[in-house]
């Protein structure tokens, strides 16, 4: 490979002479453990051009002639004579720029280097089952899980955006990364008025906020493609982030109602026990609150009871909001719902029940639900 080096410039010619004059007395102690910096090198570019020999060299710059010699294979180059020949020639441009390009690689070594157990793990939990980082890392903690070696979850991250350390693992297999900021929440005052009827998320009451009893779910809808119909009717469990999926064919009032009503069939009597209360928004297909609550099979009793949260405030269903986007990863926005079995759709139910949150100490829905 050819290299063409710059003119020896008035510029180098200084810095090397500095260095000439330096050590013309040969008082200079060897130095031990210190690179070569770029004065140096300009120096032995001269020396070498002065027909010095190695161990002068070494000997004027308190070198070991050993270091002298690599340093003179790292920055030789070819350069073209004016017949069109070459030559062999060190270059101390050449050699500062090879020196500080091996230097970022330096670094310890990779701790995860020779566990493939660890990685094949890592690989499958992520690209095949959609785990984020933290849940295949915290899961493996949760559980027990033994490998050769142990990573925190920003090392894994790390790792992957590395780009070269896993053989399928890229950042196109994660979930969308956080900037850190936390948004700011502001209550919105205003009254729905196209829902005057239906009891307002401030009537909730304070063990539903608390979060610390059973039975108490958000409900909304998952929509696909502009032109199709049917939806997904998502109901989540506040205190253990269980998840219900169903299966919609449009997104009615009528269709809502009767998807509760199989609710009801399914579980019966305890039906009021799992599902003591609702928190929706003022979406249309949700305003028939008395079709929600009352008993399909008991005629004349409440089933639930109905609360619907401000208008523009989707943070007060904030168990909704992101579990949906657990849902998004196997349904991304713009699919044709109505092409997804129900198959499908109960293989997702699974999967988000069965997920392990960092906020239970990686333990799943299913699981704190026992």
């Amino acid at each position: 490979m050819v290299i063409h080096c710059k003119m020896f410039n008035n510029q180098r010619k200084t810095l090397a002479k500095e260095y000439h004059e330096l050590y013309m007395n040969n008082n200079t102690e060897t130095r031990k453990n210190k690179h070569l910096n770029e004065r140096e090198r300009y120096a032995i570019e001269l020396y070498l051009k002065e027909k010095y020999t190695v161990t002068e060299i070494a000997k004027r710059l308190g070198r070991h002639r050993r270091t002298i010699e690599r340093e003179i294979t790292r920055g030789t180059i070819y350069l073209q004579n004016s017949d069109l020949t070459y030559r062999k020639e060190y270059c101390a441009d050449v050699a500062q720029r090879r020196y500080v390009e091996n230097g970022k690689n330096k670094g310890p070594r990779l701790k995860i280097g020779n566990d493939h157990e660890l990685v094949r793990y890592i690989e499958s939990k992520i690209i095949n089952e959609k785990y984020s980082p933290d849940a295949v890392i915290g899961q493996i903690k949760a559980k027990g899980l033994k490998f050769k070696t142990s990573i925190c979850t920003k090392t894994l991250y790390n790792y992957i955006d590395r780009g070269d350390v896993f053989l399928r693992l890229t950042n196109k297999y994660l979930p969308v990364k956080k900037d850190g900021k936390k948004r700011i929440y502001q209550r919105v005052k205003k009254i729905a008025l196209k829902n005057l009827k239906g009891s307002s998320i401030e009537e909730r009451p304070k063990e539903v906020n608390d979060r610390k009893e059973y039975g108490h779910w958000e409900m909304d809808c998952v929509v696909g493609r502009k032109n199709s119909a049917a939806v997904l009717l998502v109901l989540s469990e506040r205190k253990t982030r269980e998840e219900i999926i169903l299966k919609l064919p449009d997104k009615t009032q009528e269709s809502v109602i009767k998807a509760i009503d199989e609710l009801e069939r399914k579980y019966r009597r305890k039906f009021r026990e799992k599902f003591k209360t609702i928190t929706v928004d003022n979406g249309t297909e949700f305003l028939d609150y008395r079709g929600i609550e009352k008993s399909k099979t008991e005629p004349g009793k409440d089933r639930t009871k109905v609360y619907y949260a401000h208008p523009y405030s989707s943070w007060e269903r904030g168990t909704n909001e992101n579990i949906n986007k657990l849902i998004r990863r196997f349904i991304p926005k713009g699919t044709d719902i109505s092409k997804v079995s129900k198959a499908k759709i109960k293989s997702i139910e699974r999967w988000i029940n069965e997920y392990p949150r960092r906020m239970f100490g990686y333990r799943s829905a299913i699981e704190m639900a026992v």
